[in-house]
């Protein structure tokens, strides 16, 4: 299940001092650090990537 729609992803806060999962994931995003923005699918796996490290980053909806 897919849903219309992209999502930009972008690193506010530092990894330094956060838990070795919060840094995977947010690795696993293609951030790599403060200031970095990613553009990824909205699907459910990235959803769910992004609510673990919710409080690092900011995400806006983007249009295809």
């Amino acid at each position: 299940m897919t849903t219309n729609g992209r999502l930009e992803v972008r690193q506010v806060a530092s990894e330094i001092g956060r838990p070795h999962p919060q840094r995977r994931v947010l690795r696993g995003l293609g951030l790599r650090g403060p200031g970095s923005v990613v553009v990824v699918d909205n699907t459910p796996s990235f959803r769910g990537m992004i609510k673990k490290v919710l409080h690092l980053v900011q995400v806006e909806e983007k249009k295809s």
